[in-house]
């Protein structure tokens, strides 16, 4: 792919599309063709096409792309990202081989970084289309030419590579351009319709709207007008009619993307400053192409999966049946188990895990729709999907090591996930029989599908299916509406602002560079404790540069050089002034873009001015960095204690540095237990008190990489040269021996963070918290300095409180037990001590639930034993009552049990009566037996309601049994007078 500006455009063709080997040429002007001048053809396909012999292995049509590019027209062989986006809240997966190389287009990039220094790549880009703006899950298995997964290749040297390498034949080859789009005012591409015309006659170059002919990776983001390569499986016929038609027997195989373009926030275009070109072709496209199969499924691609699905599942073997020929659907779930494996794996591989938002949600229904396939069509046993993993690390592990590397926990997190889904799938069924039989003649509606879909792992064919057996039809329409609503919502959710509350975008960056002016030189950031001198190069109003400020407006200054810390890598921005002859500029935000540090603040006071070309001093606030810098140290010692306490597996997902705390994500299939936490901060308290120095040092990235046991955080994009940070051990040590086995005991990582020189001056570390934020990654929460020393002085005065409520006893044991419980919950202490804090209050939550249970067990007995007293000798006396007043506090069960108790043994009517003088309550429970012929006229409610008026209280119950309690303990005599009044009246 290559890169132009924008009044040069002669030499475009080339492309991008789904499946595919990448290829980007950056910055190079017109000096060579696309489309290459010699049109000779090789003729070598129809042979191959008949020949048993597999003479284009999938392996081989890859190497031949690469070393096509990378050996023969110059380009950078660029590894492949993470399929899973790194620092890219608008993507939820790799989608094409352009997403990487973003920052590019947007003239963000670090201009010292390699990625900053590209003009042309080639690669085999991981893609996963399935969610967001490209979403072929729904295709997988229909037909045989999409994937949820697929490698992405492309070069604008498009025909010499087709025609000439690989032998395809030009008759066969249809080119679409963009046709113009009047919504967006964006006119037809006749310039890449003219270029194709001297190799392809006119009824082969076809035009196309937006739908087909106008790429975006996402809702915003660079974009531009495409040109693509279709080709005719079949020949000898005019299939133009068939290109954009989902024409299995015409399919793209090959885009160019004319990245001209940003879709903003409010679906405007703008136009980007530099133009690129960003190509991509289809690989299993490709192969089946040359292989000579009608699909990519027939490809070594996939057969060695198929028959790892047979062995697993033993089902018949696949036949590539489509539509109505596949009856019985099995072609259908072959295909997409075997996609869905390899997408699950490659997720998983490159850091994501199913789960419930997001990306790690798409996850979850691609993989329970490849279970719900296998299990009902293919008729497999539950536990046979994470059996399959093997075979894609077998076919795919040699280009891409990061499966062999997790193939362990590939396979663990798809057979928990499997497991989870097993569960999940029956309470699916049942749903989906009520559905049926609640449905309004023969409709199971859209939602209840969605429903099916969203929330059990259902897919829509599958549900058509299983209604279809009931001679049921599903609302489809009604589904898709769901579904675009759904679609909505996650697109308003990823659509996200970051940085200060001035942004520079692509067209400022660029404006800069065409003044003149210099990236920004922010070596002296590492320089503490001293004022730095610089120039005002350039002032930013947010939408324009100005020559001078204006006071009282908030406006971000770009310097020559500058000491203050930008925004990046976690750890968060300086602050402090910017000081000049005319006023103070008080720094709020300092951020980064492509190179241009940018501080953000306003005068203080709204006095003063500032102009290009002034003097000034940076006064960074090192009191504040004094906070953050130790934060940041630990950090790396948090991760190095990690990994010695956990495993190898634990890699860094993220991380905050703070004033105030630190904050570290990882890779963890389960909660760090207290006794690891323990450890981890003794780890940590251990380096600070051994009072290790902290060395840094720039050197190149490759000799960087070198080092035994260096951490870096995956997908991460750093500068070349690149800073090493190490504790405890010089870098220079680690640079002249670095496959030394002793560097995997050192803390050592690629960071251009403001660190401590030596650990002594982080004081103390404490880990306040440790939390899953997804399923697979764990979030950790520590404090140093200040922090750490009160949290552990909390910690102490709160062990204290707990050993000396242990001496207590009854209702103060009760009362402190409660206070303790919500104090210690909410106290910011390290999280091991809090744990065995809350492990102790557990023990005395025991022991006060055993006192107050021999306490009820004790006024039980007491209740019963004085009320049965007391009807005995009433039932001596003949009286059909007894009215007992008991002494048990508010035990209400108590009372309960001795009315019902005595009430049922002596036939008589009963109520009992106990008093509270620390609630300030009276308690009254009345009892009639049902089947006492005597007691036939005595309601029990009735005679609660007359012994609650002294009481001035109420209550209520059924005709034998109610109870109530009131205020007025000291009228309780006359209370049981009036009810023995009561009693005596009706009985």
């Amino acid at each position: 792919m290559r890169f132009f500006y924008s009044n040069n455009r002669s030499c475009r063709i080339g492309w991008n599309c789904c499946s595919a080997v990448f290829a980007l040429t950056l910055n190079g002007l017109r000096t060579s063709p696309v489309l290459h001048p010699r049109l000779h053809f090789c003729s070598s396909l129809g042979a191959l096409m008949g020949s048993q012999e597999l003479e284009w292995p999938a392996s081989r049509v890859r190497d031949t792309y690469i070393s096509f590019f990378k050996d023969k027209k110059g380009h950078d062989h660029w590894k492949s990202s993470p399929v899973v986006p790194l620092n890219d809240p608008t993507l939820l997966f790799a989608n094409a081989g352009m997403n990487q190389f973003k920052p590019i287009f947007l003239g963000a990039v670090d201009p010292k970084s390699p990625l900053g220094q590209l003009k042309r790549a080639c690669n085999t880009q991981k893609c996963i289309r399935a969610g967001g703006k490209h979403n072929d899950l729904d295709d997988v298995g229909k037909d045989t030419y999409h994937h949820t997964f697929f490698e992405m290749l492309g070069n604008c040297w498009a025909w010499e590579l087709l025609t000439q390498v690989y032998g395809l034949p030009s008759d066969r080859i249809y080119a679409t351009y963009f046709g113009g789009d009047e919504k967006s005012g964006v006119p037809a591409d006749t310039e890449a319709r003219d270029l194709w015309l001297k190799f392809l006659p006119r009824e082969r170059v076809l035009p196309f709207d937006a739908k087909d002919n106008f790429w975006e990776m996402g809702d915003t983001g660079p974009c531009g007008p495409c040109t693509e390569i279709h080709f005719d499986r079949l020949g000898n016929r005019d299939a133009a009619s068939l290109v954009n038609n989902d024409d299995p027997t015409v399919i793209e195989i090959w885009n160019l993307v004319f990245i001209q373009f940003n879709r903003e926030a409010d679906g405007s275009l703008k136009s980007l400053p530099a133009k690129h070109v960003d190509t991509g072709m289809g690989f299993e496209r490709l192969t089946s192409i040359l292989q000579n199969k009608m699909s990519n499924y027939d490809t070594d691609v996939f057969l060695p999966i198929f028959d790892a699905i047979q062995q697993e599942t033993g089902a018949r073997p696949y036949s590539g049946k489509i539509g109505p020929d596949d009856v019985d659907k099995v072609d259908m779930a072959y295909r997409v188990v075997a996609d869905h494996i390899r997408t699950l794996s490659f997720a998983i591989a490159d850091g994501a895990c199913p789960g419930n938002e997001g990306r790690e949600y798409v996850l979850r229904r691609i993989l329970r729709r490849a279970v719900r396939y296998g299990t009902e069509v293919l008729k497999a046993k539950q536990g046979f999907f994470s059996g399959l993993v093997k075979i894609v690390v077998e076919v795919m592990g040699n280009v891409f090591p990061e499966l062999q590397k997790r193939e362990q926990d590939i396979v663990n997190t798809i057979a928990e996930e499997e497991a989870s889904f097993g569960r999940t799938l029956l309470h699916g069924i049942e749903k989906f029989k009520k559905a049926a039989q609640e449905v309004q003649g023969k409709i199971i509606s859209g939602q209840d599908a969605f429903i099916l879909w969203d929330t059990y792992g259902f897919p829509l064919d599958l549900t058509q299916l299983m209604a279809e057996e009931r001679g049921l039809v599903v609302d489809v329409k009604g589904f898709d509406v769901a579904m675009d609503e759904a679609r909505k919502r996650s697109r308003n959710a990823q659509i996200k602002q970051a940085g200060g509350t001035i942004i520079m975008d692509a067209d400022a960056t660029a404006a800069l560079r065409n003044k003149g002016i210099n990236v920004t030189n922010d070596a002296f950031k590492f320089t503490w404790f001293q004022d730095h001198e610089s120039v005002v190069k350039a002032i930013y109003s947010g939408n324009e540069f100005m020559e001078s400020t204006t006071a009282g407006d908030e406006v971000g200054i770009i310097l020559e050089s500058t000491s203050f810390y930008a925004e990046q890598g976690g750890q968060i921005y300086d602050t402090g002034a910017i000081e000049g002859a005319s006023g103070l500029f008080e720094v709020s935000n300092v951020q980064i873009y492509g190179g241009f540090v940018i501080h953000i603040g306003s005068f203080r006071n709204n006095a003063g001015i500032f102009s290009v070309g002034d003097r000034v001093v940076c006064k960074v606030n090192y009191d504040r960095r004094t906070l953050i810098a130790p934060n940041h140290t630990c950090t790396h010692m948090l991760n190095f204690a990690l990994r010695k306490v956990l495993g190898d597996h634990v890699d860094q997902k993220g991380s905050i540095v703070l004033p105030e705390k630190l904050r570290f994500d990882f890779s963890h299939g389960k909660p760090v237990k207290a006794e690891q936490l323990s450890e981890i901060e003794s780890i940590v308290n251990e380096q600070i008190k051994a009072e290790l120095d902290v060395f840094s040092k720039e050197a190149k990235l490759l000799d960087a990489k070198s080092i035994n046991g260096l951490r870096a955080v995956f997908g991460e994009v750093y500068p070349d040269p690149v800073r090493i940070v190490s504790i405890g051990r010089s870098v220079d040590d680690l640079l002249a021996y670095p496959e030394n086995s002793e560097w995997l005991s050192v803390s050592a990582e690629l960071c251009g963070g403001t660190h401590i020189s030596n650990t002594r001056q982080a004081k103390a570390f404490a880990l306040l918290s440790e939390e899953g934020i997804a399923k697979g990654v764990r979030r950790v929460t520590a404090v140093t300095m200040d922090f750490a020393f009160s949290a552990m002085a909390l910690a102490a005065s709160l062990e204290k409180e707990v050993n000396e409520a242990s001496e207590l006893d009854g209702s103060l044991l009760e009362q402190k037990v409660t206070s303790l419980n919500g104090r210690v919950e909410a106290a910011a202490i390290p999280t091991a001590k809090k744990d065995d804090l809350k492990k102790k209050i557990s023990q005395l939550q025991t022991k006060v639930i055993k006192a107050k249970k021999k306490i009820a067990e004790e006024n039980m007995e007491k209740a019963v034993k004085v009320t049965l007293e007391k009807a005995e000798v009433a039932s001596s006396e003949g009286i059909g009552y007894c009215i007992v007043h008991v002494n048990v506090g508010s035990d209400t069960a108590a009372i309960r049990e001795a009315v019902v108790k005595v009430s049922e043994e002596k036939g008589m009517a009963v109520m009992v009566v106990s008093t509270d003088v620390t609630a300030n309550k009276a308690l009254v429970c009345a009892g009639v037996p049902q089947k006492s012929d005597k007691c036939k006229q005595l309601n029990a409610k009735d005679w609660l309601n007359a012994a609650m008026g002294p009481l001035n209280g109420k209550g209520g119950g059924k005709g034998n049994l109610a109870q109530g309690q009131g205020p007025l303990i000291s009228h309780v005599d006359e209370a049981m007078k009036i009810a023995e009044s009561f009693a005596k009246m009706k009985l």
